[in-house]
């Protein structure tokens, strides 16, 4: 058991941190939240004001990240990025030279968050993916735009007549089908990959906007080769080490590779267990040592994540007696803009369909409390 610091930045870091805390690390913490999980969890906690709004600033980043540093009487073991760097390559860079940096550097990024980039060699791998183009289609029905780095959904716009914006965004057909997302470990021989379902939360203003997942959905073996063969194949091509996650549309029984994020993603709250293995392999990924611990024991149970929205309108958070099953709750008075990320809720049942189901159900259920009380 361990017990050496390690430094995290990520939009949300709570999910990282508990898993830290649960590998037995002691994580400090810049976010932008600070709810009071995070606080929990982590052994010390910077809030990055705005930076949700503008993103993460080299200049504030790095002041938060060292006085982090400073406040431990040991030297952290690394840095860990999580939401909030996709598209900030810049900033990977000056960090990683101020810190160990565990995980992949701005040239993995910066690949695979570049279209013209990561679709020619999903060409050249053989891997399905939809249509893609940097200019807009000539008839926009059934086309997507996406900005480039952009990530949970929120900057996925439908095309029409009146869409002719090229600056840092790409156009994509839509395809429908089945979402399903490949999360793991790479670099280390004791990788261990495991699917989860994802599903979107619509909003007038944001159609695909990130909803939930659930671990061990139901999909046939030979289906989960495709998915796995083609991480893995990915992972190799663009050198990824540590955690990341690799999210298809299956349809018509062909996987569609939509994207890579060659980082911590939002399925580890389901697929990860109650010793921190994925964080405790990450790091030993990258840092090219030998995992040490027990081999995680398979699951048995399907659990699920998904996130409350203010849809309802602005509000500002009251005392509430948050239920054990919710997250990323926010201490009284704090402000939540319409249509931001509220809370979360988890659930266990013995099948994907079921803790889905349930997840959902406990969403409207935290909603009706928390409206009520606010």
């Amino acid at each position: 058991m361990t017990d050496e610091p390690v430094l995290i930045a990520a939009f949300s870091g709570r999910a990282l941190a508990q898993s830290a805390r649960r590998a037995g690390y002691r994580p400090l913490l810049a976010d932008a939240f600070g709810d009071l999980d995070t606080r929990n969890a982590a052994a010390a906690v910077h809030l990055i004001d705005g930076a949700m709004a503008t993103g993460f600033r080299t200049k504030p980043l790095i002041q938060a990240l060292d006085a982090l540093a400073a406040s431990s009487e040991t030297k952290p073991v690394g840095l860990i990025l999580g939401s909030g760097f996709e598209d900030k390559p810049r900033l990977i860079t000056a960090l990683a030279s101020r810190y160990p940096l565990l995980g992949n550097d701005a040239a993995t990024y910066k690949a695979c968050k570049d279209p013209a980039v990561f679709f020619a060699k999903l060409d050249a791998l053989g891997i399905a993916h939809p249509e893609t183009h940097s200019n807009p289609p000539t008839y926009p029905e059934g086309w997507l735009t996406k900005r480039i780095g952009g990530s949970g959904g929120r900057h996925i716009r439908i095309c029409d007549a009146t869409t002719s914006e090229r600056r840092r965004r790409y156009f994509q057909k839509q395809i429908s089908g089945d979402r399903l997302s490949v999360g793991g470990v790479f670099g280390t021989e004791r990788a261990r990959l495991a699917l989860s379902r994802q599903w979107i939360a619509p909003s007038p203003e944001q159609a695909f906007r990130f909803g939930g997942a659930v671990s061990m959905p139901d999909v046939a073996p030979e289906l989960r080769d495709k998915l796995e063969s083609a991480a893995r194949d990915v992972a190799s091509a663009f050198r990824i080490v540590g955690m990341a996650s690799f999210d298809f549309i299956v349809s018509d029984g062909t996987p569609h590779l939509l994207e890579v994020n060659p980082r911590p993603g939002a399925s580890l709250d389901v697929l990860d267990d109650d010793k921190g293995s994925l964080f405790r392999a990450h790091v030993a990924a990258c840092l090219g040592v030998a995992e040490t611990g027990a081999t995680p024991v398979a699951p048995t149970s399907a659990r699920a994540m998904a996130i409350l929205h203010a849809d309802r309108g602005a509000l500002t958070l009251r005392a509430t007696q948050w239920p054990v099953w919710s997250a990323d709750r926010g201490p009284p008075g704090t402000y939540i803009p319409k249509g931001a990320p509220l809370a979360s809720v988890f659930a266990e049942a013995a099948t994907a369909d079921a803790a889905e189901a349930l997840a959902r159900a406990r969403l409207a259920e935290l909603e009706d409390l928390i409206y009520e009380h606010s």
